[in-house]
């Protein structure tokens, strides 16, 4: 054993008193260390629902990024794709750029992008539009970017026109910043999905059902819960307790217009741990290559620059400690019990948080559905340290 089961059964407890107190209705988390597995399910899908199962599906938001990441690098591999070249052909919408003269400014004060988009760039999120923090809402691109509907806040999967419409909206505004010129969050990954489909000629979702979920087994992965599946989906609170998405009647419960790989996909732990394995081993799961062990290291190591890191970030110092792979951060300096340098993953704001740990030989998910920013979140500590401390080796 080198997870000690007196130290899991401390996580668990921690954890257990997050959901007695009333916090959230339930959670499911996943340990993984060498070739041991842990699972925890605690509580109800909702306050004053159904027993949570191990089973059970969660809206995962932006973990969909790195999954979105992973199969555009299966188009990269077979050279379909290349990181360098402009997304133009593929994207026309995204051609000839103009670039405002500052961020807050008004939407005709431009000047001409200095350079094209790159597909490297929608993967490391320096494309030079996304969100945009510590600005007011109503500055004129994010008043002009909220009014298109083209997901500039919590994920809103009926409200998005369906894809082509959404980056011809999108095309209709300048870019924030320059390519290249700074990390901005989210919208990179909602044009990589668009980009994925007009590639492959498919469905977001088909194209990653044939790339991940079918040889990883994630028959459990969706852009929206089929019928059948709905008496196992979590209802989704905000960040008092709130009711914010019911489960049977909510906008994942029918067909969605906009497949965002940003922020878009619902799973279950198990699901979301088989992608989780396949990363951690370097792109195999269960003996069958997916990604080739250099995709995954490019995948997962920092790509941005200090200049880049200066002007980036949720909020001031972020950066100071963690870099931007593909889809996935990456932490560069250990100042918590479990922030080994090189350990990499993502959260999902509406309650869900996966990370991998090579030097550990460790990756961890834990799904529960209460939004919050997770690097605050007292759920979300008290889950890692916990993970980190079970470790008995």
């Amino acid at each position: 054993m080198t997870l000690s089961k007196t130290r899991l059964r401390r996580l668990q407890n921690l954890l257990a008193r997050h959901v007695e107190s009333g916090a959230l209705p339930g959670l499911v988390t996943m340990v993984g260390h060498r070739d041991e597995v842990h699972v925890d399910v605690l509580g109800a899908q909702s306050f004053d629902g159904a027993p949570m199962r191990r089973d059970t599906l969660f809206r995962i938001s932006s973990m969909s990024k790195p999954v979105t990441a992973a199969g555009a690098m299966t188009l990269v591999e077979e050279g379909r794709l290349r990181l360098d070249d402009p997304v133009d052909e593929l994207l026309p919408e995204l051609a000839n750029r103009q670039v405002l003269a500052r961020p807050d400014g008004p939407l005709t004060d431009t000047v001409p992008a200095a350079r094209a988009i790159t597909v490297r760039d929608l993967l490391t999120f320096r494309l030079g539009f996304g969100h945009l923090y510590g600005v007011p809402a109503d500055t004129p691109i994010l008043r002009a970017a909220n009014d298109r509907k083209i997901g500039m806040g919590p994920p809103d999967p009926q409200g998005y026109p369906e894809p082509d419409e959404w980056l011809r909206r999108l095309g209709e505004l300048p870019l924030m910043v320059q390519p290249g010129e700074k990390w901005l969050y989210h919208t990179g990954a909602d044009i990589l999905g668009v980009l994925l489909a007009r590639v492959s000629g498919q469905s977001l979702e088909a194209f990653l059902r044939e790339r991940l979920f079918t040889p990883l087994g994630m028959n459990d992965t969706h852009f929206s819960v089929p019928a059948d599946k709905l008496d196992r989906f979590a209802a989704s609170y905000g960040p008092g307790g709130e009711l914010w998405d019911e489960a049977a009647t909510g906008q994942w419960s029918r067909p969605v217009p906009f497949e965002s790989g940003g922020a878009g996909l619902v799973s279950t732990v198990d699901n979301f741990g088989a992608f989780a394995n396949m990363m951690l081993r370097k792109g195999k799961y269960r003996g069958e290559r997916i990604l080739s062990r250099p995709a995954v290291e490019l995948m997962t190591m920092d790509h941005l620059t200090a200049g880049q890191k200066a002007v980036s970030g949720f909020f001031p110092g972020y950066f100071d400690t963690r870099g931007w792979g593909f889809g996935v951060a990456v932490a560069t300096a250990r100042t918590e019990l479990y922030t080994t340098p090189g350990r990499y993953g993502w959260d999902g704001g509406l309650g869900t948080t996966w990370q991998a740990d090579p030097a550990e030989d460790l990756t961890a998910v834990m799904m529960t559905q209460l939004a919050g920013f997770p690097e605050i979140s007292p759920v979300y500590r008290d889950f890692w340290t916990g993970v980190y401390q079970s470790i008995d080796d």
